[in-house]
């Protein structure tokens, strides 16, 4: 019996000119772009969501660039294989002139053991190594290969990218469904590419199962509608439409700002049984506890973030009413945007005066030639404050923060102003 490979797999692209999306990263000189123009491409890890196409970038590199290429993925590998492949790439170099990538999948998998077997040769050239993981790298990787390799983040594929490949699926007759009498509507399309949420991987399958169990008509012509696209995805159906449904996600963030406590868990709920994810409306929260209540009573984001977690361990139904009690909380607390204020204020001038010096006292290791603001004072030394200057001349008078008079913040009394 002939194993039947998947569509995801079998339109995997090949070559730049296939490949979709990431534009920040392929794109016309781009960094990445120019490295492989120039062949100068060292070892670099791809993070990002699933389905955005990071093993699949390592293996056109490595083909573009004519380099041998191994695939390992880091949760059934371990030091011997990757030993193996290190041994057959110094052989291969030695003796035919060719590199070799090493692509290795989930590689934030790998403990320091593992990672370690690797660094020399990653220093030296043997290899190269092209990583990829859901996973920020610089959290979820030893220090000592994230310091030898270049970062680069995917993000989500637009709904347009993935529609672009969905129909290149359905006229490829080579690899594709282009063999079979499909017409699929598109408003299916479109259903299609919203519920994958940016992962091709997860649309290509929808529409392979749309395709291979939907009978042709009479006409002898698969039509795919957009319930049918709807029974084909992983997810529940939204019921409501993609304007839609960023109107209610809109009307849900209005209401927390607003106070409206009602209006909160009406659309957190109307979004709920429609199909969203609960955690989308729990990251929501925890962004407007500090953008909208902030140091009026900081308690909402300790709130909004244990919900959260609370949503992401137990799920639903029961981390529903965690997340409720924090958009209650939410909702009826004091309000403040003093923090968003102080951050975006501090942002502007760390772009308008990026070149400004550290005050002497303040550097690690301070020059003998003193600026006039004598020793750095430990303010534990004071009673836990002295007053002293911390930001460059030009910007020492900035005032970033200045808190509301709501909540806990008007209670608040600066230590910086005390003196």
């Amino acid at each position: 019996m002939e194993t039947r490979v998947p569509l995801a797999e079998r339109m995997r692209p090949t070559c730049f000119e296939e490949f979709v999306g990431q534009q920040h990263i392929v794109g016309k000189n781009t960094l990445l772009y120019r490295a492989i123009k120039y062949g100068t491409l060292g070892s670099c890890i791809f993070y990002g969501p699933p389905g955005t196409g990071k093993t699949t970038l390592g293996n056109i590199i490595a083909k573009t660039l004519r380099a041998n290429y191994v695939k390992l993925n880091a949760v059934t590998s371990g030091v011997a294989d990757a030993k193996a492949v290190i041994e057959r790439a110094r052989t291969d170099k030695a003796m035919l002139g060719k590199d070799t990538f090493l692509i290795l999948d989930e590689c934030h998998r790998w403990n320091k053991a593992q990672s370690d077997c690797v660094l020399e040769a990653i220093e030296n050239g043997d290899i190269y190594l092209i990583g990829t993981t859901t996973e920020n790298p610089y959290t979820s990787m030893t220090r000592a290969i994230v310091s030898r390799c270049r970062i680069f983040e995917f993000k989500p594929l637009t709904s347009k990218d993935i529609i672009s490949a969905l129909k290149r699926a359905l006229s490829d007759k080579e690899r594709g469904l282009g063999n079979l009498n499909v017409n699929v509507s598109g408003d299916a399309l479109a259903y299609i590419a919203f519920a994958s949420a940016g992962d091709l991987r997860n649309a290509l399958n929808s529409l392979e199962l749309a395709v291979m169990t939907t009978p042709a008509g009479k006409d002898r012509v698969i039509h795919i509608t957009r319930e049918i696209a709807e029974q084909s995805t992983d997810k529940k159906a939204l019921s409501l439409d993609e304007n839609m449904y960023y109107d209610v996600l809109s009307a849900f963030c209005k209401s927390l700002r607003g106070c409206d406590t009602e209006g909160a868990l009406f659309y957190s709920q109307r979004l709920i049984n429609a199909g969203c994810d609960p955690m989308i409306i729990a990251r929501r929260l925890v962004a407007h506890a500090s953008e909208d209540v902030g140091m009026a009573d900081s308690n909402a984001l300790l709130l909004a973030t244990s919900a959260m977690y609370a949503v992401e361990k137990m799920g639903a139904p029961e981390g529903l009413i965690p997340l409720s009690h924090a958009i209650i909380y939410v909702c009826e607390a004091e309000k403040s945007n003093s923090v968003v204020k102080a951050m975006a204020l501090a942002k502007d001038d760390a772009i308008n005066f990026n070149d400004n010096k550290v005050p002497n006292h303040l550097k690690n290791h301070p020059s003998t030639n003193a600026d006039g603001h004598g020793k750095y004072k430990h303010p534990h030394d004071y009673g836990g404050y002295v007053k002293q200057q911390y930001m460059p001349d030009s910007l020492k008078d900035r005032v970033y923060y200045t808190p509301s008079q709501n909540g806990r913040e008007k209670n608040l009394i600066r230590k910086k102003y005390k003196n």
